[in-house]
């Protein structure tokens, strides 16, 4: 009998409060981006975990943008989150945005005015932060900080109509200027920001802070477990104090640990600078951890759930390996994903004994993991190509592919003897040649040998071209974010590599995009979006090793 998994402590306070019967026993989630960038894999982790919390409890998991700041908001970002959570294989129960509560919020700002709780203040951001003070000094009180009631409900009613200037005014929530957390030290609450509004156009020009708006929103929605990253835990207090001073319902903030992953960065700020300065070609480049550039590279989602999960959460933040990311994708392709033929680095091979003019077809197996998914016709002839690595005309010992004088079996077909070689004037092997056992035929072998090499390749005479795109890690170093010096400077210049022709087997001359494949003894590979039938384009989405590992070791 297998052993039931260990509860993470998210999955024990549940359920205690379920047990306890808080909230009826009611679990409801949210997941809360901010529409001004593409998720990345990190988000990926909070999307698993929000959405797989409420479908273990029988709850409720909300999708809510933090739309509060219209100058980085756009709806180009809406649409890539919602196509993001769809293809990671969950949906919402509500669709909401913190724009819909804007007037509540005013509301809720003006209801804090009333009570003594808010004040309007005329400081410029350069004053209010240098009255802060520090986490050894207590801060001093703003000039403005004693206004009466009634003055800073016609001040924020003004502020609301448009009659100042951006950054003229601003509403603060009166806490204590000596408080320990310098984050209850009258923190800023609204702003003004005479910007068109990507839902609400030019309706307001005012806009609640992160901190006022995101646990309101969570208390209107009646949300029983608010879970952010563990930076929020600071903010918890005053996440508690605008809900308690507005006695609304009483949604609680849980911390989990960011993991963050090795040789990539997962800032928005950093991935956008990587987009604008075009060190990629946008946020779906297949080198990027956002979850489009990983769609776009092979990725599958079930990979980033079971990476999600193998992860699990945890109270201290830490880095995990880039490998273990690419373990699951691997786990994942090599039960999904057909085995197929491509030569990336072509040489052309004869088999002088095969009668010319002549071709045949060999029935290959689609993916052996899979024994629901067949075979496919593949077709043989005289010449095939072959990878340039696979013949030495001087070879070692140990090397068991094609060198004079060696056997090897051409995958599915037959075996062949290596003859020679013809090379150009610059002493560069244009042509291999073999001869072939016509009675090695796979699936029908007579010859009675055993051969310790076997190779793919594919029939010239149907071969088909395709341009391939070989990605690799986007950094030279494991943490660029916390090197010396500029991030962009360990950016990895080998991180695409381009091969213009490659040969592949026919079978693949109209496979759509976004069907993944394995290429026989070379790796996992996509077909990019941008692949037509005319054009097509393959990313590589894995090795089947972890080169990368063995290549730093040299």
């Amino acid at each position: 009998m297998s052993e039931e998994k260990s509860l993470n402590f998210l999955e024990e306070i549940i359920e205690n409060d379920i047990k306890d019967g808080l909230h009826s026993g009611r679990v409801h989630t949210r997941f809360p981006p901010e529409p001004n960038g593409y998720l990345h894999i990190g988000h990926a982790t909070s999307i698993c975990l929000n959405f797989g919390l409420a479908k273990k409890y029988n709850g409720k998991c909300n999708l809510r943008f933090d739309d509060t700041n219209p100058v980085t908001e756009e709806t180009e970002y809406v649409d890539s989150i919602k196509n993001d959570i769809r293809w990671l294989g969950f949906e919402w129960d509500n669709e909401f945005y913190a724009s819909d509560y804007f007037e509540t919020l005013y509301n809720f700002a003006v209801t804090l005015i009333s009570k003594g709780l808010a004040y309007v203040d005329d400081s410029s951001a350069e004053q209010i932060a240098a009255t802060k003070g520090s986490t050894t000094t207590p801060g001093s009180d703003s000039p403005f900080r004693n206004r009466t009631v009634e003055e800073n409900l016609t001040l924020f009613s003004d502020m609301r109509a448009g009659k100042y200037k951006d950054g003229e005014k601003t509403l603060r929530a009166k806490i204590d200027m000596a408080h320990p957390n310098l984050l209850l030290r009258d923190p800023l609450m609204y702003r003004i920001k005479h910007e068109h509004h990507h839902r609400t156009g030019n309706q307001w020009c005012i806009y609640p802070m992160y901190d006022f708006a995101h646990g309101q929103s969570d208390s209107i929605e009646e949300i029983t477990h608010s879970i952010c990253t563990l930076e929020f835990i600071h903010h918890r207090p005053l996440y508690n104090w605008f809900i308690e001073q507005l006695g609304i319902f009483p949604s609680r903030q849980f911390e989990f640990a960011r993991r963050n992953l090795t040789y990539t960065v997962m800032s928005k700020r950093k991935l956008l600078q990587l987009v604008n300065e075009n060190h990629v070609s946008g946020w779906d480049d297949p080198r990027m951890p956002t979850i489009s550039g990983m769609r776009r590279r092979g990725y599958p989602a079930e990979a980033l759930r079971r990476f999600s999960d193998v992860i699990g959460i945890a109270k201290r933040e830490n880095i995990v390996d880039i490998g273990l990311l690419e373990f699951c994708v691997r786990e994942q392709l090599n039960k999904s994903a057909n085995r197929v033929m491509a030569v990336l680095d072509p040489v052309k091979l004869v088999i002088t004994n095969y009668p010319e003019n002549t071709s045949e077809l060999f029935a290959a197996e689609n993916n052996p993991e899979d024994p629901e998914s067949g075979t496919r016709e593949l077709p043989f002839s005289r010449e095939v190509w072959i990878e340039r690595e696979d013949f030495m005309e001087e070879a070692p010992k140990k090397f068991f592919r094609l060198a004079p004088g060696n056997m090897v079996r051409l995958k599915s077909a037959y075996i062949v003897k290596c003859e020679g070689c013809i090379k150009d004037e610059n002493g560069v092997v244009t042509e291999v040649h073999c001869t072939y056992l016509p009675e090695s035929k796979s699936g029908n072998d007579t010859s009675g040998l055993t051969v310790k090499g076997t190779i793919h390749w594919v029939s010239a005479a149907h071969a088909h071209t395709a341009k391939v795109l070989l990605y690799d890690r986007l950094f030279k170093v494991e943490d660029p974010s916390n090197e010396d010096g500029n991030f962009k400077d360990y950016i990895n210049p080998g991180s695409m590599q381009v091969l213009d022709t490659v040969y592949i087997e026919p079978s693949l001359a109209f496979v759509t995009p976004g069907t993944s494949v394995q290429f026989m003894r070379k790796g996992y590979f996509c077909v990019d979006t941008l692949s037509t039938p005319d054009n097509l384009i393959f990313n590589r989405t894995v090795t089947l090793k972890d080169a990368w590992a063995k290549e730093q070791k040299k």
